[in-house]
């Protein structure tokens, strides 16, 4: 049986943080130093990504909010061409538009796992914080099943994450934080963009050393 080393509570943390940072910023984010904790979290998982997110949380606290949200918008919502559309729809599907058969698949795996997004739930199953977030439950359950001595049960979740990472994520992260960055007239974004990329590069990394050993 193949064995996974345990996920640990950075592991889940981080993406909870990645996640909560695609979402429209309130004066939360700052206030509960995210981008900080991100930072600290990420200083032995992936080096890289914990240089990008302390950039992040110093340009954090330079940013005033409405700018911040202006950026947020411009990038992600509109109302003119996007920047970055945070959908893997839009980069996945042939008809590059959102609610495409990347976005029905994706929720499908959600349920496979016991979830679905709330009726009120204002975003799309394929969103880059709902995907992060879903990363982060997957982690969660891998840690608790290896705390109560499931391996096999762990391994489970190990190899559900790389498959998400694999089929759904890391097909269009790239070019979503490279266009981020490129972009190059929102400086936290840009750092934003550039931790994400290198963490999740180097998580799926390890689960796939993980899973070969």
């Amino acid at each position: 049986m193949t064995t996974f080393v345990p996920a640990s509570n950075n592991r889940e943390d981080a993406y909870r943080l990645l996640s909560a940072c695609y979402y429209s910023p309130t004066s939360a984010l700052s206030e509960e130093g995210c981008c900080a904790a991100l930072a600290t979290l990420l200083a032995e998982l992936a080096p890289q990504a914990a240089q990008q997110a302390g950039k992040a949380a110093q340009l954090l606290d330079q940013t005033p909010l409405e700018e911040l949200l202006v950026e947020y918008s411009r990038l992600f919502l509109g109302p003119f061409k996007l920047v970055a559309p945070p959908y893997g729809s839009v980069w996945l599907d042939r008809t590059k538009t959102v609610m495409g058969t990347t976005t029905a698949q994706v929720a499908a795996v959600y349920q496979t796992h016991g979830l679905h997004l709330a009726d009120d739930f204002p975003e799309l199953p394929d969103h880059i914080a709902v995907e992060l977030e879903f990363l982060s439950f997957l982690a969660f359950q891998q840690r608790q099943a290896h705390a109560t001595g499931n391996r096999e049960e762990a391994a489970r979740f190990a190899t559900a994450q790389l498959a998400f990472i694999n089929e759904f994520l890391a097909p269009w992260l790239t070019p979503f934080c490279q266009a981020i960055i490129e972009d190059g007239e929102a400086p936290f974004y840009m750092a934003l963009a550039g931790c994400t990329a290198a963490f999740v590069a180097a998580d799926c990394k390890a689960l796939q050393a993980s899973a070969d050993a």
